[in-house]
């Protein structure tokens, strides 16, 4: 019997990443015990440390383990201002449309910092996000990301005001916002010509 559970959990640990569901279900129960933030554009953190798990061949946090730990991070961020459980209940979902991230310094092992993360903006699609890597050593911004969160079957509006009760203004897009989404349509208008989509939609 001991040997079906040992082989059952091998199994599961090579067909799944566990540890990514686990750590998702550890968020959900530690955001749902924290004090809400009613603030929607208010900055909020987490604590994080670089793990031997983290680690790259250079004795570095792995670039791919910061766009893992931005996920838990707007996730947290999304159960403590209302997002997650408002999107839900409007039959909505939030998906990551595109992100862009600049790596200014590496983290090393054990290494403590924090992600800032809050919300810039919003249009009539998505929720743009920035998310900060700030080593807890000397305050260096370690990284920094931007993040498009996509709504579906829903808008970014309507569950803002689902979460408030009111329309909120959308502040003014920082300038490297505005050069990243004209980057964004640049982009996927190209990759539509080149598909021949804008010639079919004609």
């Amino acid at each position: 019997m001991l040997l079906l559970v040992l082989a059952a959990l091998l199994l599961l640990f090579c067909t799944l990443d566990v540890w990514y569901f686990l750590r998702g279900v550890h968020v959900f129960i530690e955001a749902t015990f924290q004090p809400r933030v009613r603030d929607l554009l208010a900055e909020q953190s987490i604590d994080g440390m670089v793990l031997p798990h983290d680690l790259d061949y250079m004795g570095h946090m792995n670039n791919s383990r910061y766009l893992r730990e931005c996920d838990f991070a707007r996730f947290h961020h999304y159960m403590r201002n209302g997002l997650f459980m408002a999107s839900r209940k409007l039959g909505a979902r939030m998906v990551v449309g595109a992100s862009t991230i600049r790596y200014r310094r590496s983290l090393a092992f054990r290494e403590a910092f924090e992600i800032r993360t809050k919300i810039v903006g919003w249009d009539e699609k998505a929720f743009y996000v920035e998310q900060r890597f700030v080593s807890k050593r000397d305050g260096f911004v370690s990284a920094i990301m931007l993040c498009r969160q996509n709504v579906v079957h829903c808008s970014p509006e309507s569950i803002i005001e689902f979460v408030c009760k009111k329309k909120i203004e959308c502040p003014v897009f920082p300038e490297d916002l505005q050069h990243w989404i004209s980057f964004i349509t640049a982009s996927s208008q190209a990759l539509r010509a080149e598909s021949g989509l804008e010639e079919k939609n004609k």
